[in-house]
């Protein structure tokens, strides 16, 4: 933990001074290649080798730098989805992090005293785009749902638990966003520990995503059954009498390693 600590700091301290002296802001690959390698290596199935970044922290560290030495003049230049697949990766890679910096833990609500402090906790820092340091609740609710109106970033962002959509093995690139958004929501859709339909009785039974952010979903497709029928080949999941009925969660750490 010490050791991804000094190295964040020392790599944003190389990236930032480097940018300053240069009058210019941190280059972004739009491509986001460095991520692609890094949850290449650590992501299977979803779960992630978080004791292997902690034993060799080097290149998340450099490319979360890259991203926080994004400045605001740049972004306004970048198209609509160059944006959202910068704040997904963002998300995700920060969301890596937090839980490096504190492994070996159980759950990411492990992380601080009260449930979702870890989603609060400002420790994101982005001095060029937003001015300050943020948090994982500002990415998401602060700028992504109000300036994107996407609904199917709920497939993408992944909180580090189990019952999460699975973390992806390749960055998200504007160039191919739009298929990689729907080719979450059908990964995520389609696992049956997660989602699933029971045409017998009529039910739909959900992940509480649906109800977190059930608002999103109804204003993309007018009803929760509707929008999952567009990822779903089963007949009857949209029928006016079906039921949406929501599944538990599962916090527990989508780790390789075996829980504790």
């Amino acid at each position: 933990m010490r050791r991804l600590g000094i190295a964040w700091v020392l790599g944003l301290g190389l990236v930032l001074a480097t940018s300053a002296a240069a009058s210019e802001c941190a280059p972004i690959d739009h491509t986001h290649a460095a991520w692609t390698a890094i949850v290449g290596r650590a992501v299977r199935d979803g779960r992630v080798d978080y004791a292997g970044l902690a034993r060799d922290p080097g290149a998340l560290v450099a490319y979360l730098a890259t991203l926080s030495g994004t400045c605001q003049r740049d972004y306004d230049g970048w198209t609509r989805d160059q944006r959202l697949a910068f704040w997904l990766n963002a998300y995700n890679a920060f969301t890596v992090k937090l839980v490096v910096d504190h492994y070996p833990i159980a759950s990411i609500r492990k992380i601080g005293w009260l449930p979702g402090a870890a989603f609060r906790q400002a420790f994101i820092p982005m001095p060029g785009l937003e001015g300050r340091t943020i948090s994982l609740d500002d990415i998401e609710h602060g700028t992504i749902r109000p300036e994107f109106h996407e609904a199917r970033v709920h497939f993408a962002l992944v909180c580090a638990a189990r019952s999460c959509p699975p973390l992806r093995g390749e960055a998200y690139r504007a160039a191919d966003l739009d298929r990689q958004l729907d080719d979450q929501g059908r990964t995520f859709l389609r696992d049956p520990a997660k989602n699933r339909f029971d045409a017998a009785r009529k039910r739909l039974l959900l992940s509480p995503i649906f109800k977190w952010f059930r608002e999103d979903f109804e204003a993309a497709a007018g009803s929760l059954p509707a929008f999952v029928a567009r990822y779903l080949d089963t007949p009857g999941v949209s029928a006016p009498d079906v039921t949406v009925e929501f599944l538990d969660y599962d916090w527990a750490l989508n780790d390789r390693a075996p829980v504790p």
